[in-house]
């Protein structure tokens, strides 16, 4: 009987690894999700901020200059 005690403490120690183990990869993942989002957001902010600049400075180009030459008339 004391072998079969010693295989229920193993098993049981066994099974309280893997809990462990499972609860570790959990926090992991949810973790890892957060840093996924963070950077998104992160990487949204840079690309909608470069989008403003471009649609800025593409703004300014396609503005006439105000010319102070006047047509001549014939």
């Amino acid at each position: 009987m004391a072998n079969k005690t010693e295989e229920q403490m193993a098993k049981e120690n066994r099974l309280r690894l893997f809990r462990g183990d499972g609860a570790r990869a959990m926090d992991d993942a949810a973790n890892e999700a957060i840093a996924v989002r963070k950077n998104m957001a992160r990487l949204r902010e840079l690309r909608l901020a470069k989008e403003s600049e471009a649609a800025q400075s593409e703004a300014a180009l396609s503005q006439p200059t105000k010319t102070e030459t006047k047509k001549q008339s014939k």
